[in-house]
C-alpha cells in the first residue's frame, strides 16, 4: 500500500512526476490519500481516470469531497457528521462507510445482471417490432403505409412491453446477498 500526504502529493502533481507516480500507484493494492485539498482531491482522480483509462469510484463524507465526487466516474457520499453536501452531490449515498462492500458487491452485482438482461430484452423487443413492419411492407407493397396507429405505438411500448423489464428489474437476483458477500470473486465475473 501507498499513504500520501497532501504536501507531498503537492510535488507528485506537477507534469514531471506524474508518470512515475502513477506506475508506483499501478503496483499498489491500495493508495491512501490524506490531508490533501479538495483540488487536489479532484486532480488526482482525473489524472488517474484520464491517464490510466481507469473506471474511479470517490468516496467522500463532507464538502470537501464534492469536487472530487463529482469528477469521479461513480460517487459515493456517506452522511454523516460533517453534513450533506457529499451525499447531495454523489451518485449513491450510504450511512456508513461499511456499508460500502455490500453497495459494490451485492448492488454492484446485481445491476451488472439486470442491465445486461434488460439491454437484451430490448434488443429481442425492437428486432421483433422491426420484423413485424418488415413483412408488412411487402404486404402493403413497399407503399410506405403506416401499420399502427400512434397511440398504439406508444402503448405497446409504454405499457405492452415495459411491465416485464420492470418486474424483472425488481424480483431478480440471480445469487443471493450472502453468497456474494462470501465470494467477492464473482463481481469481476459478472464484469
Amino acid at each position: 500500500g501507498l499513504v500520501i500526504d497532501g504536501r507531498t502529493l503537492e510535488h507528485v502533481l506537477h507534469d514531471s512526476l506524474q508518470n512515475i507516480f502513477l506506475e508506483l500507484t499501478e503496483k499498489c493494492r491500495a493508495v491512501v490519500c490524506c490531508r490533501a485539498t479538495p483540488l487536489q482531491k479532484s486532480v488526482l482522480v482525473r489524472l488517474v481516470r484520464n491517464k490510466l483509462k481507469a473506471m474511479t469510484l470517490a468516496v467522500g463524507d463532507g464538502a470537501n469531497d464534492v469536487s472530487m465526487i463529482q469528477v469521479a466516474d461513480t460517487g459515493v457520499g456517506i452522511s454523516g457528521q460533517e453534513g450533506m453536501q457529499a451525499v447531495m452531490a454523489s451518485d449513491f449515498a450510504v450511512s456508513q462507510f461499511r456499508h460500502l462492500r455490500k453497495l459494490l458487491l451485492v448492488h454492484g452485482h446485481w445491476c451488472y445482471t439486470r442491465l445486461t438482461n434488460m439491454v437484451l430484452y430490448f434488443f429481442y423487443k425492437n428486432v421483433a417490432y422491426v420484423n413485424l413492419l418488415f413483412w408488412y411492407q411487402f404486404f402493403c407493397g413497399f407503399s410506405g403505409t403506416s401499420m399502427t396507429d400512434y397511440w398504439i405505438l406508444i402503448l405497446f411500448n409504454l405499457l405492452f412491453t415495459s411491465v416485464p423489464p420492470i418486474i424483472y428489474g425488481v424480483l431478480d437476483k440471480d445469487v443471493s446477498a450472502e453468497i456474494l458477500m462470501q465470494l467477492p470473486q464473482l463481481y469481476m465475473m459478472s464484469q
